[in-house]
């Protein structure tokens, strides 16, 4: 039923509050009674009340969870470096035997996986899994953070405490103001290549479109691919530290930033 008529957020979030009530009501007649306080930690009833702690912790989770990707980034870099030259004329067999056989494509990414996921069979958990401090961040959080994570709502701190923390936490959503506004620069510079706001960026892109249209539809796909995976890996001598064409005119799109207060 859930699944035809779903419930909304804001609807979600009121009964799951008074489910926590609910609970609470019943463990404070037991015996020996429960706390109420005690009831909301192990319910996470206040899951969406701000916690500095708790940020950290979650910003730590993305940059954890990230580190794989960054890690492959790194490689490939090294690679098209040739930092290890045996390491890149490995890659550079691998990929021709790929483009010139398409259908291996599929099953060696899933053998790899399977590679991979036997490989960390050694280092799987040997016991279950359990609260950890470090990860919560618990061990290294400041007297202050901890305080505001169990202040009430609303606050019942005395006004300078109250200031301070205010403005800590502009400080931090500055940070996050301006990565939000960096992205939506970005999305906007992608849409202006359509939009002809810039007519000259406009008119050459979609010339360049129309080539690379025609260059593509007489031209075999396998071809394009080795010319593309060898001008990717290409040797150092034949790079330029300076910014490719395409990322300077990408850097020049207009965006919405310019009209801003």
């Amino acid at each position: 039923m859930h699944y035809v008529q779903p419930i909304s957020v804001k609807h979600i979030d009121w009964l799951r509050h008074q489910a926590m009530l609910i609970v609470a009501t019943r463990l404070s007649r037991a015996e020996p009674p429960l706390k109420r306080e005690n009831v909301e930690y192990m319910l996470d009833a206040d899951y969406h009340m701000w916690s500095l702690r708790r940020s950290k912790a979650n910003f730590n989770r993305i940059m954890s969870l990230l580190s794989g990707i960054s890690a492959v980034f790194r490689w490939l870099d090294g690679i098209c470096m040739w930092r290890n030259p045996l390491t890149t004329i490995l890659v550079h067999i691998l990929f021709l035997i790929l483009v010139c056989y398409p259908e291996l494509i599929l099953p060696t990414i899933f053998l790899y996986l399977f590679a991979i996921g036997l490989w960390n069979y050694r280092f799987r958990p040997r016991k279950p899994s359990h609260m950890d401090a470090r990860i919560s961040q618990a061990e290294m959080a400041h007297p202050d953070e901890l305080d505001e994570e169990f202040d009430t709502f609303p606050t019942s701190r005395p006004p300078d405490v109250v200031r301070m923390r205010y403005d800590r936490m502009r400080s931090i959503a500055g940070r996050v103001q301006t990565v939000v506004g960096d992205m939506a620069t970005q999305g906007e510079r992608a849409m202006a290549l359509l939009s002809w706001r810039d007519s000259r960026a406009t008119s050459i892109f979609i010339i360049i479109a129309l080539v690379w249209a025609v260059f593509l539809y007489v031209t075999p796909f396998q071809v394009v691919a080795v010319l593309f995976g060898l001008y990717w890996l290409r040797h150092p001598r034949f790079r330029n530290r300076m910014p490719s064409v395409p990322v300077n005119f990408f850097k020049r799109l207009p965006a919405k930033s310019d009209l801003l207060l």
